[in-house]
C-alpha cells in the first residue's frame, strides 16, 4: 500500500481539498493481490487503489467511456504482413496503464483508507488530477494522451481501427497496435522501431 500511495503521489493523482457544495465523492477501496513465479514461489504482494466507478453517475462524474481494443481483423492483418515480409514483431505492456491519463472531468473521490494524516486531513476529499483504476473514463482518459504522443511522433491514427498507428517514412513503415495496455509494434524500420 505505501508503495503504490508514492506512486500515486509522484504523478499528482489528486490534491487534497474540501469537498465542494453539492459534490459526491466516489469512493475507493484496496484490491489485494499475490504475484506469482513460474514456479509457483511467491514473487511480490500488490496492492491497488481502485475507484468505485459503479457509483459514478453520467453526465456528473464521467461523460464518455472507451476502451482501446483493436479489431481482430486488424490484427491478423498486421501479423499476417509481418509473417509474410520477415518483420519482427515487439511486444509492450504499459505499467499502470490507466494512471497516466488526464481527465477532463472533475471527479472527487474519498482519501482511501490506510491514508496516515492529521484529522484535519481526514475530512478532506480527493480531487483526482489523473486517472485510477476502477474509474469509467480511466481507458479513455489514458488512450486519448497516447494519441495525443503517438501523433507528436509523426505516426497516423487508422481511420478504419483508432487502435492502429503508422509512421511511413523514406519508403518504410512502422505499425503500433493497442490492445487495452499491450502492444505489438512491427515494421521495416528498426531504427524507428528503436527510437519508438
Amino acid at each position: 500500500m505505501n508503495e503504490e500511495m508514492k506512486s500515486l503521489q509522484k504523478n499528482e493523482t489528486w490534491e487534497l481539498i474540501d469537498c465542494p457544495p453539492g459534490k459526491k465523492p466516489v469512493g475507493c477501496r484496496w484490491i489485494y493481490t499475490v504475484k506469482y513465479k513460474a514456479d509457483g514461489s511467491i514473487e511480490r504482494f500488490k496492492a491497488r487503489l481502485v475507484a468505485k466507478g459503479y457509483t459514478q453517475t453520467y453526465g456528473i462524474d464521467y461523460i464518455e467511456t472507451f476502451a482501446p481494443v483493436a479489431k481482430i481483423n486488424t490484427v491478423q492483418v498486421l501479423l499476417s504482413l509481418a509473417a509474410n515480409l520477415d518483420w519482427s514483431l515487439q511486444q509492450f505492456d504499459v505499467k499502470n496503464v490507466f494512471l497516466h491519463g488526464e481527465l477532463s472531468e472533475e471527479v472527487y473521490i474519498d482519501l482511501p483508507l490506510g491514508c496516515m494524516g492529521s484529522e484535519k486531513q481526514c475530512q478532506k476529499v480527493c480531487k483526482l488530477k489523473k486517472s485510477l483504476y476502477g474509474l469509467k473514463q480511466s481507458p479513455r482518459a489514458w488512450f486519448g494522451r497516447f494519441t495525443k504522443s503517438m501523433r507528436a511522433f509523426g505516426y497516423r491514427q487508422s481511420n478504419s481501427d483508432h487502435t492502429l498507428f503508422l509512421k511511413k517514412q523514406h519508403g518504410k513503415i512502422t505499425a503500433l497496435i493497442v490492445y487495452v495496455d499491450d502492444m505489438v509494434v512491427t515494421g521495416n524500420d528498426p531504427e524507428e522501431r528503436k527510437a519508438l
